[in-house]
């Protein structure tokens, strides 16, 4: 880095897409902005990646998941935050409200092109596709790049 260069910071977050048998997945209507999301949230310093998506999904919907693999990497480019997406599988709690959330609920696919912006039903859609390898996508903050 060139002296006088301010050094850049990314900010790093988690998500859950949590995907029933039936094939219906969680998503939470923010309580901020109104905004369908898969559950998630900011990684904290001190915490291993899957434990703040386990914390996350059960803080904002009170649902346990188990982490099943990478989903997906994604980069807002405006605002230098890295998502993180994890398939998740439910394993115990019933679904609540939060401070994050004003709505829970389980979604199809369609349901969740519909509801969603584009660059978060992109992240779910992506996780419920067979492949293993992760997708990686940059976006800012509306739609992808």
């Amino acid at each position: 880095m060139s002296e006088g260069a301010t050094a850049l910071r990314h900010s790093v977050s988690v998500a859950g897409v949590v995907v029933r048998e039936d094939g219906r997945v969680l998503a939470i209507r923010r309580a901020d902005n109104g905004a369908w999301e898969p559950p998630g949230g900011v990684l904290e310093l001190d915490e291993a990646i899957e434990d703040g998506v386990r914390r996350e999904v059960c803080e904002e919907t009170g649902i346990k998941v188990g982490v099943e693999r990478l989903t997906g990497v994604y980069k807002n480019v405006a605002r230098g935050i890295v998502a993180l997406v994890f398939r998740c599988r439910p394993e115990s709690g019933a679904e609540r409200l939060s401070d994050e959330s004003v709505e829970v609920d389980w979604l199809t696919p369609d349901e969740v092109s519909d509801r969603m912006a584009e660059v978060y039903a992109v992240r779910v859609l992506d996780a419920l596709r067979d492949d293993t390898a992760p997708s990686i996508r940059a976006h800012d903050g509306r739609e992808l790049l």
